[in-house]
């Protein structure tokens, strides 16, 4: 399990492995999102099966957070995650204007640090 740094990217774990894309774009105000964010990254850490995360918001709001799990079934279980689902829901209803989830098989993975 990996912590993710907002300075470089994380240390990509021995494929195979699998990389969960969310792309979104928030409603205005904060509206208890960043506690809540808070959370699930400390319970997404919790998880069996999780590898680590990236995330990023661009100036104009898009964010794209890639977090990386061993298998399906761990993907699958983060989903079912009870507080979780709960989550996925309150931000239907409050946060998100829209978002995109993706599902990437990652077969390769290198990475480049300057020294």
């Amino acid at each position: 399990m990996t912590a993710q740094s907002p300075e470089r990217p994380m240390s990509p774990p021995e494929p195979p492995y699998y990389a969960v894309v969310f792309t979104s774009t928030r409603t205005p105000g904060d509206n208890g999102y960043t506690e809540r964010a808070e959370r699930m990254f400390q319970l997404a850490h919790e998880q069996p099966g999780f590898l680590g995360v990236d995330t990023a918001r661009g100036a104009a709001g898009l964010r794209i957070t890639v977090s990386y799990w061993r298998d399906e079934e761990s993907i699958a279980a983060w989903r079912d995650q009870a507080e979780h689902a709960e989550t996925r829901a309150d931000g239907r209803h409050h946060w998100y204007e829209s978002f995109a989830v993706h599902v990437a098989k990652v077969e390769r993975a290198y990475q480049f640090t300057r020294p």
